[in-house]
């Protein structure tokens, strides 16, 4: 952590998550209420990103995974899920100048092969390129689907044990982490949603599973970086038990 985050929130270091899950929901109810286009919500939302990552780092952040798309998403009309991909493309392109100046790391977090080729390219070749950044982890979950995740990561370790590779007894829970699409990454120790929704939408059901929770009733255009401060100074009041009897009575 830097001491910015001091500085700005009054915080010590070890009173800040290490790892920020982020739900980006309202777009389009943000573009609607103002009687724009749905995309044009999608465009202010990417602006929002850009804000987000160079706050995160500035505040010491180590990851921070945000939902980009999911497989669902696929159900909404062609031309905002075209809009959407180029808009992806158009971010990778624009903002990697800016992440191999703050030391930004990219991951991708879900199922690649059913993206465009465009896309694919593009995503590889920016992950390839600040693969040795050593900042902010920002994982981008695109295509992205907690079950199916789940349910490919028991495949990969179904087709071990079938193979000789692994036995039975080898799967514990250490064992399906280091098979999910975010492995290597620590779980998620705040998961922030925005336009205040309460649910998970399918969006890392496995590593939340002690994480702390912040709705916000603004849309994600809305989500500055006071915002941001806000959700930060909640979570440094929280105390964290993971099943243990806590401290505060």
């Amino acid at each position: 952590m830097t001491d910015d985050a001091e500085k700005i929130l009054g915080l010590k270091p070890e009173q800040l998550p290490e790892h920020i899950a982020m739900i980006m929901d309202g777009n389009g109810r943000w573009a609607q209420r103002r009687g724009l286009p749905r995309v044009e919500g999608h465009a202010e939302g990417a602006r929002i990103v850009q804000r987000m990552v160079r706050e995160c780092t500035r505040l010491g952040i180590r990851y921070l995974t945000l939902y980009t798309f999911s497989t669902e998403n696929w159900k909404r009309p062609r031309e905002e899920v075209n809009f959407l991909m180029g808009l992806c493309v158009d971010y990778l392109i624009r903002e990697l100048p800016e992440m191999m100046k703050l030391g930004v790391r990219l991951r991708h977090v879900g199922r690649k092969q059913e993206l465009s080729e465009t896309v694919q390219k593009r995503l590889q070749s920016t992950i390839d390129e600040t693969a040795n950044n050593t900042g902010l982890t920002l994982a981008l979950a695109l295509n992205y689907s907690s079950r199916v995740e789940i349910t490919d990561a028991v495949r990969t370790i179904a087709g071990k044990v079938s193979r000789g590779e692994l036995s039975p007894g080898d799967v514990s829970e250490k064992l399906i982490t280091d098979h999910l699409y975010t492995a290597g990454m620590p779980d998620p120790d705040l998961v922030v949603r925005t336009a205040g929704e309460r649910r998970l939408s399918n969006y890392l059901l496995w590593q939340l599973a002690y994480s702390e929770f912040y709705i916000d009733e603004v849309c994600w255009p809305d989500f500055v970086e006071d915002r941001l401060h806000l959700a930060l100074k909640d979570y440094a009041n929280r105390e964290r038990k993971f099943g243990a009897i806590g401290k505060k009575l």
